[in-house]
């Protein structure tokens, strides 16, 4: 697969170092489902506490969409799952614009746990102009089909 830029996990500068993108203002955003009481808008806000959860099981969706495209030089992710035992694998897309060529930038996995790894947390140093559409797929089970995926927060620089 054509990787364009490159990415590579950084130090332990946690999201309280960063000049965050305030997405509510710079992109709209689609998600293929979405709880009532935990709406994708909630992973994005810095005080927010409750993250985002599926309304419906299986694999789901987040794509930001810029409008004009942006420079994208951090990806920093928090996942985290309490209540069931399962393999999660998410992968990251990114395309210069709606119609254009989607590009993966990762594609990771990891094991939950609720009486051991209960979170998980990717940053990602990249090298992206003009970013159109940016995507995140999570598949909350790569072993079952009757998961939820969650997302603790999302934040992008």
């Amino acid at each position: 697969m054509d990787k364009v830029g490159f990415y590579t996990p950084l130090d332990d500068s946690g999201p309280a170092h960063e000049a965050w993108l305030d997405l509510d203002n710079v992109a709209q955003v689609a998600v293929t489902s979405e709880h009532p009481n935990f709406p994708v808008e909630s992973a994005f806000n810095l005080d927010a506490t409750t993250g985002w959860r599926a309304g419906g099981r299986g694999e789901q969706t987040i794509r930001l969409i810029f409008n004009p495209p942006r420079r994208i030089r951090r990806i920093w992710l928090r996942f985290h799952e309490t209540e069931m035992e399962s393999i999660q694998e998410f992968s990251l897309r990114w395309q210069p614009e709606k119609n254009g060529q989607a590009r993966e930038i990762v594609r990771q996995q990891w094991n939950f746990s609720p009486s051991g790894s209960t979170t998980e947390v990717e940053d990602y140093k990249v090298h992206l102009d003009g970013v159109g559409i940016l995507e995140l797929a999570i598949n909350p089970d790569i072993s079952r089909r009757d998961a939820l995926a969650t997302l603790a927060e999302w934040r992008i620089a």
